[in-house]
This record gives structure tokens, C-alpha cells and sequence, in this order.
């Protein structure tokens, strides 16, 4: 934009040379003509703002044993893993799971409901061991089940058509078809409260981590990458950060957008460019509310009255934390 605007448009940020946008993407054929996309990512974890937390658990549950093979086997850790990561709509599971396959190297392979169902009786199952199969030939691979509430969702409160989707997950889950070892499953949820209990059982995706909205810091960031490409003038990140609190990164996205939607609505009535301004985020701040609250009141719910065996200990910490009633 700065070139083909320069005349009118100074620069505002800097950015690193020889920086990409754009992940490579290889097609590979899978079982009865069926394709996936095995991507290689260009992000890693340290383009992911804020998440200490977050990035310890995935340090150690993923990545620390796949630095140290010596000490892999010494203590008998498998490259095998599964990993759930839960939390409000928009907050950056997708973009963290892509974060990870950059950080070790390995491919890439994201699962949708899309991907899996079919009408026709026993398809849906083949596409899924196919994805499987797919993942295994291209180890280190991480793959990626987005919406695993939806494909994995509690048996008892489904048809007999797609409690079979979920017989075969939890088959391509042990790996009985074929070895899992360099196969990295993510999964990721708005709604764990709604997974089969046996996904969750030890093996499988047997260990949880709850991915929050971002920190102020991380609010920052994520509004200056937004602003990145577009005319602003005199904003200062951190104040506004303060006055988004509780907004996912979708949330500080769409802000971005109405902001620059006040700074163009001006620059048509005037004919002359205006910068977007301090003025024109604050004001996003007050129209675009933050989309995490409706989630939290529902989690706070289950942390509350369905929290017996502690697996959402986390969460009710964060909400006493942050006083969420």
C-alpha cells in the first residue's frame, strides 16, 4: 500500500525483510482419488503474542520431547500425543496449532467437519482414516481437528450414523490402523463440555489446555498487526489495549475494521485522505462489545456445577481471577 500510496500515506511500521504471506501448500493424494492439503507453516511460536501458559504446556507435551530423542527414550516418552485446546470463539487455537507445526518443522493437516461427512453409509469413515493414513505418510505432521465437538460429539446424544464417525475417530486415535509415532493431534473446541468422554481418555486426546483471550500486551500486538497496512496516525496501542479487555482477536480485528470504516466514511465526504486516529479506535472500542462474554457465562456454568473430576480447574481459576459472575 505505502507504494502505491507514498504520496499520501507516510510510513508507520516496519517490518522484517524477506517476510512471507503465505503458508506452501503441497496436495497429496489420498484414498479413492480423495486430496488434502499437507501444508508446511511459516509461523512459530514466538509469532504467537502472550500465551506463557500456554506455550509451557505445549513445550512440555510436545515440543521438549521432540528436541531431546536421548532423553525421549530414557524416559519413555512416545512421539505419539494428543492435545485438546479450549476456550471462547476467536482467541487463536487455529493459529497456535499452525504455530506449533512451525516450531517443530513438521507438516501440516487441518480437519473440519467438511472434510469427514458424507451421506453415503461407510464414507465419512474412509475420509477420516484416509486423513489418518495421510498424516502417518508425512510424519512429523501435526494434524489438526478444528470444531471437535461437532465430529466428536457426545454418543449418547447422537444417531447411529454419526456415533460410527466417532467409533472410527477413536480407532484412528489408538492407532490401530497403523502407528501413530510422529503423528501430533490438536485438537480445538469452544465447547469441550460437549467432546465424548472417551476422546478425552488417557492415549488419546488426554490432555487439555485452555487458550483465554489475549493479555494487554498481546492485544497490542495483534491491533498493530491489524493496523499494519492501512493509514493511522497518532494511536497509541497500549491505551487502547487497556480499553479492550476481554475481546478475542477476532474482536480487535473487527475493531480495526470500523475504525478504518470511520476514517474512510470521512475521507469520501471530504475528498482528501484522513488518517485513522486515537479518536476513531477508542470509538471502535465502544461499538464493537467483545464477543467472549456470552461464552464465559456459559463456561462459568459448567466450572461451577460441572467441574467434579477438575478438568476444568483452570478455567474456574480464571474466572475467580478475573471476578466473572
Amino acid at each position: 500500500m505505502e507504494q502505491q500510496f507514498g504520496d499520501v500515506v507516510p510510513p508507520r511500521f516496519s517490518r522484517p525483510e524477506g517476510s512471507s504471506s503465505g503458508d506452501g501448500v503441497d496436495p497429496v493424494r489420498g484414498h479413492a482419488d480423495r486430496s488434502f492439503d499437507v501444508e508446511r507453516s511459516g509461523v512459530t511460536l514466538a509469532d504467537v503474542g502472550g500465551m506463557a501458559d500456554v506455550k509451557k504446556r505445549l513445550e512440555v507435551s510436545f515440543l521438549g520431547p521432540l528436541r531431546n530423542p536421548k532423553l525421549r527414550t530414557l524416559f519413555g516418552k512416545s512421539l505419539r500425543g494428543g492435545l485438546l485446546l479450549y476456550g471462547p470463539p476467536g482467541c487463536g487455537k487455529t493459529f497456535l496449532a499452525r504455530a506449533v507445526a512451525g516450531e517443530m518443522g513438521a507438516s501440516f493437516i487441518s480437519l473440519s467437519i467438511t472434510d469427514v461427512l458424507n451421506m453415503w453409509i461407510g464414507s465419512s469413515e474412509r475420509n477420516l482414516h484416509d486423513l489418518f493414513e495421510s498424516a502417518r505418510g508425512h510424519a512429523p505432521c501435526v494434524l489438526f481437528l478444528d470444531e471437535i465437538d461437532a465430529l466428536g460429539h457426545k454418543r449418547s446424544q447422537l444417531q447411529s450414523s454419526m456415533r460410527t464417525v466417532v467409533n472410527q475417530l477413536l480407532t484412528e486415535l489408538d492407532g490401530v490402523d497403523g502407528g501413530n509415532d510422529g503423528v501430533f493431534v490438536l485438537a480445538a473446541t469452544n465447547a469441550p463440555w460437549d467432546v465424548d468422554a472417551a476422546l478425552r481418555r488417557p492415549g488419546r486426546l488426554d490432555r487439555t489446555v485452555l487458550v483465554l483471550p489475549p493479555d494487554g500486551p498481546a492485544r497490542a500486538a495483534i491491533l498493530e498487526y491489524h493496523l499494519r497496512d492501512r493509514p493511522v496516525a497518532g494511536i497509541d496501542l497500549d491505551a487502547v489495549a487497556a480499553a479492550t479487555d476481554h475481546y478475542s482477536g477476532a474482536d480487535l480485528a473487527h475493531l480495526c475494521e470500523t475504525a478504518a470504516e470511520y476514517a474512510m466514511r470521512d475521507s469520501i465526504a471530504t475528498g482528501e485522505v484522513r488518517m485513522i486516529s486515537q479518536a476513531d479506535m477508542l470509538a471502535a472500542a465502544r461499538e464493537v462489545r467483545p464477543s467472549t462474554d456470552s461464552w464465559f457465562a456459559t463456561a462459568r456454568n459448567v466450572a461451577m456445577f460441572a467441574n467434579e473430576s477438575g478438568e476444568y480447574d483452570d478455567l474456574a481459576a480464571y474466572l475467580k481471577k478475573r471476578k466473572i459472575r
